[in-house]
C-alpha cells in the first residue's frame, strides 16, 4: 500500500491507493469494497488524525475507472476557500435565481412558484438550528454508514480534512457543477448544516450526496423551512423527485438521512 499523507493512518487499512492531482495527493482510496467497521473506526478516529472517511461510489457499477474517484475527474483547483462565504446568502440566491450554471430553475415564474409552494419565489429564510443530545450526530453518522455498505458497493475514501463538508471541496469533487462550478459552496452550506443539525458527510458518489442526521424534524411545519434549504442547494430535488417543495418537506419529516441528486 501506498500511503499519501504525512499522518500515519490510525488503524490497519486494506489494499488502496492515492488519488494524485496536479499538487499532490487528493484523498487515499481502497482496492475494494470498504471492509464492514472500518468506516466507523476511521470515524472515531478522525479528531486525532485529521482523515476524514467517505464511503465513495461510482457513476457505474461496472465501470473499471470507478468514476469519478480514478478516472481523473476530480478538480480540486476549481474550488475556492468555503470559510469565504455566508452560507444563508449562498442558499438565499440560489433559492431566487436557481441554478448558477444553467438557464436558472428551467421554468416560467407560474410553474415554479407552483413548485415552491407554499414558500413561492420568495425566500424564506433559514430552519432554526436543533439540540443535539452528546455524540448523537457521529453515532447517527456511523450507523448509516454500516446500513450503506451493507447494500451497496462502496470504498473507503479518506481526505485530510476538518469535516465531511470541507473533505468535498479538498479532494476536488464536482458532483453538483451543473448547479454550482465551485464545490466550496456547497461545502459551505454543509458544513453549517454540520453546526445547526449535526448532518455528517457519509457517502459520495459521481453526482450524489447521503448525510446522515441526529435529530430531524417531526412535524411537516419543522420540516418545511428545511425543504427550502434542500432544493436551494439542489433544485433537482423537485425537478425530477417530489413535485412541490410541500411534497419534499413531507418525506424530510423523521428521516434521518438526507440524499441529493444533481442531474
Amino acid at each position: 500500500m501506498t500511503w499519501p499523507f504525512s499522518v500515519a493512518p490510525p488503524v490497519p487499512l486494506p489494499p488502496g491507493r492515492p488519488v494524485l492531482g496536479g499538487e499532490g495527493p487528493l484523498l487515499w482510496i481502497s482496492d475494494g469494497p470498504a471492509p464492514a467497521g472500518l468506516w466507523e473506526q476511521l470515524h472515531r478516529a478522525h479528531p486525532q488524525s485529521g482523515l476524514w472517511p467517505l464511503l465513495l461510489s461510482p457513476l457505474d457499477d461496472a465501470d473499471p475507472a470507478f468514476r469519478p474517484w480514478l478516472s481523473g475527474e476530480l478538480y480540486p483547483a476549481q474550488a475556492s476557500d468555503f470559510a469565504w462565504y455566508d452560507p444563508a446568502a449562498l442558499l438565499r440566491t440560489w433559492w431566487e435565481t436557481g441554478s448558477e450554471e444553467d438557464d436558472g430553475y428551467g421554468c416560467d415564474d407560474e410553474e415554479l412558484a407552483e413548485a415552491l409552494a407554499p414558500y413561492g419565489l420568495q425566500w424564506p429564510g433559514t430552519a432554526a438550528a436543533v439540540s443535539l443530545p452528546d455524540g448523537a450526530a457521529d453515532t447517527e453518522a456511523r450507523g448509516l454508514a454500516g446500513a450503506l455498505r451493507s447494500v451497496k458497493d462502496v470504498r473507503l475514501g479518506l481526505v485530510p480534512a476538518r469535516s465531511g463538508a470541507e473533505a468535498l471541496a479538498v479532494c476536488g469533487w464536482s458532483g453538483p457543477a451543473n448547479h454550482v462550478g465551485d464545490t466550496a459552496k456547497i461545502a459551505a452550506v454543509l458544513a453549517d448544516w454540520e453546526r445547526r443539525f449535526g448532518a455528517q458527510v457519509v457517502e459520495v458518489g459521481f453526482d450524489t450526496l447521503q448525510l446522515s442526521v441526529p435529530v430531524p424534524p417531526a412535524t411537516l411545519a419543522e420540516a418545511l423551512p428545511l425543504a427550502a434549504e434542500h432544493i436551494a442547494l439542489c433544485p433537482d430535488q423537485i425537478q425530477h423527485g417530489a413535485p412541490t417543495a410541500a411534497a419534499y418537506a413531507e418525506l424530510l419529516v423523521n428521516s434521518h438521512q438526507w440524499y441529493f441528486w444533481w442531474d
